[in-house]
């Protein structure tokens, strides 16, 4: 039998993140390797992946090493998965972080806030690929190879705005960062992407739960991003814990999923949200 501090540890295993570069996939990615896995820091944005790579390997050596993804590309995903098992050998762990956020895209970003009734076809079309295909595409590239070697675990990345709606009264009055003439709110694609994760996980935790694979959603509640007083105040007010989540507090969720402490757990979907869903 493994010893409980042992059941957390993931020497001598690989995981994939992608969007490792952004600033939670970074979080993810430190946990990993603190438990003494190798990390592959996936990410589109090849220069930030490759510094944030540098940065973990200051203290971890060559096991942190990184690898350009766009997981809205078959041939990208490909690619990526095909030089991280050449660099490591396999792949254990897969955490589908990557998402279409305000700050990716630029040249479409003023319209992710549209509302509903003016939504952008493309930008709509644009978040699906990545939030949604990008799941798609990244659980089939790897997961293959780990029903394969019998073995892995994939971590999908849900939200709370894919188990219930936005509640659009906390962005009264807050000015939107990234473009001060428009409304700040949560669009349409981002909660129904994160919503069909969820199904993703379901299906693809029965397909391959007889081959070693565990699937499982860890569901991140608002995580504070040096927002402003108005905003974070709005939206603690709507939590039981009455704060946002601090960058390091998924940590213990994303390590309990991705190692042997979760070994009889798959089709799950592990909330961590300060209570916002429990009302």
């Amino acid at each position: 039998m493994t010893t409980f501090p042992d059941l957390f540890r993931l020497e001598g295993r690989t995981a994939f993140v992608t969007g490792a570069a952004g600033f939670l996939g970074q979080e993810y990615a430190e946990a990993l390797l603190e438990a003494g896995a190798n990390v592959v820091f996936a990410d589109v944005d090849g220069e930030r992946a490759a510094a944030a790579a540098a940065r973990h390997g200051d203290a971890h050596g060559d096991r942190a090493w990184s690898v350009v993804c766009d997981v809205a590309s078959s041939e990208s995903v490909e690619a990526a998965t095909e030089a991280a098992c050449g660099r490591f050998g396999r792949i254990d762990v897969l955490v589908n972080n990557a998402a279409l956020t305000a700050k990716v895209g630029s040249a479409q970003m003023r319209d992710y806030f549209a509302p509903f009734e003016e939504y952008p076809l493309d930008v709509w079309e644009r978040a699906l690929a990545v939030n949604l295909t990008g799941v798609f595409l990244c659980c089939q590239a790897v997961g293959r190879r780990m029903a394969a070697q019998g073995r892995g675990s994939i971590i999908n990345i849900s939200s709370t705005y894919g188990l219930g709606g936005p509640d659009q009264r906390i962005y009264t009055g807050v000015t939107n960062p990234y473009d001060p003439d428009l409304p700040l709110n949560t669009p349409i694609p981002y909660s129904a992407t994160k919503a069909a994760v969820l199904g993703v996980t379901r299906y693809l935790a029965t397909y391959w739960g007889e081959r070693g694979v565990r699937v499982n959603c860890l569901t991140p509640g608002g995580t504070y991003e040096e927002h402003e007083p108005a905003f974070v105040s709005a939206y603690s007010a709507r939590v039981p814990m009455g704060r946002m989540a601090h960058h390091d507090e998924y940590r213990g969720a994303i390590l309990f999923l991705a190692s042997d402490a979760s070994s009889y757990m798959t089709g799950a979907n592990l909330v961590v949200d300060g209570g916002w869903t429990a009302w």
